[in-house]
C-alpha cells in the first residue's frame, strides 16, 4: 500500500469525521469510528491530531471556513446596504433549511464546546470568525452604498447574528415557514435601521 503523508491524510480524516458525525451526530465521532470510516488504523488519527478534541477543533475550523466562504460568495458587489443584508440572511438561511446537515453539526459542536474545556477555544474562535466576517461585509456594504454606520460594524453584526441564531433555534424546535419568512424580513429591516440610525435604542436596566 502506498504511503500517504500526514499532510494528505489530515484533510481526508477531517472529511471522514464530518461525514460520520453529520450522519450519526457528534457523539458518534470517536477516533475509532472515524478511523473506520476512512479505513485506516486508529493510531493514524492519534498520530495526526493527537486527541479527539484536536480532531473536533479541526472539524469545527473546516465547517467554519466553509460557512464563511459561502456567506462571502453571497455578498453582492453592486447592491445597496439593505440588499446586501438580505442576501447574507438568505444565504445563511439556505444553509439552515437546505444544507442543514453541516450547519446543524457545527451548531452541535459549538454547543458541545460550551461544556468541554478542551473545545472552548475552538468554539470561541468559530464565533469570533463569523462575527468578524459579518462585520467586514456590513462595513463594505455601507461604504459601497455611501452610508456611515451609526453603530460600530461589530455591534451591527452581533445584532444581526443574535437575531439569526434565535430564528435558527425556532426553526429547529418549532418550525413555521410563514413566521420564519416574516422573521427574516424583520431582522433585515431592523438591522438596516440600527446601522443607519433609524432604530431608537431604549435604556435597559442591567443591575
Amino acid at each position: 500500500m502506498a504511503h500517504v503523508s500526514a499532510a494528505e491524510r489530515r484533510p481526508q480524516l477531517i472529511k471522514a469525521a464530518i461525514d460520520l458525525m453529520a450522519r450519526k451526530g457528534a457523539a458518534a465521532g470517536s477516533t475509532r469510528a472515524i478511523a473506520a470510516e476512512l479505513g485506516v488504523a486508529q493510531a493514524t488519527v492519534h498520530y495526526i491530531f493527537g486527541t479527539k478534541e484536536d480532531l473536533y477543533r479541526a472539524v469545527m475550523d473546516q465547517l467554519t471556513e466553509d460557512l464563511i466562504a459561502q456567506v462571502e460568495q453571497a455578498a453582492p458587489e453592486d447592491a445597496g446596504f439593505e440588499e446586501t443584508i438580505a442576501a447574507l440572511a438568505g444565504a445563511l438561511w439556505r444553509m439552515v433549511s437546505e444544507e442543514s446537515t453541516s450547519y446543524h453539526l457545527l451548531t452541535e459542536l459549538s454547543l458541545l464546546a460550551l461544556s468541554t474545556p478542551k473545545l472552548s477555544v475552538a468554539g470561541q474562535a468559530h464565533y469570533r470568525g463569523v462575527i468578524e466576517v459579518t462585520a467586514r461585509l456590513m462595513g463594505e456594504a455601507a461604504t459601497r452604498a455611501g452610508h456611515e454606520l451609526s453603530q460600530p460594524a461589530e455591534t451591527v453584526a452581533r445584532f444581526f447574528l443574535a437575531g439569526f441564531d434565535g430564528l435558527t433555534v425556532q426553526h429547529l424546535y418549532a418550525p413555521d415557514a410563514a413566521a420564519e419568512t416574516l422573521g427574516l424580513r424583520s431582522l433585515v429591516s431592523a438591522t438596516t435601521a440600527l446601522a443607519t440610525g433609524q432604530l431608537g435604542l431604549a435604556e435597559v436596566p442591567t443591575d
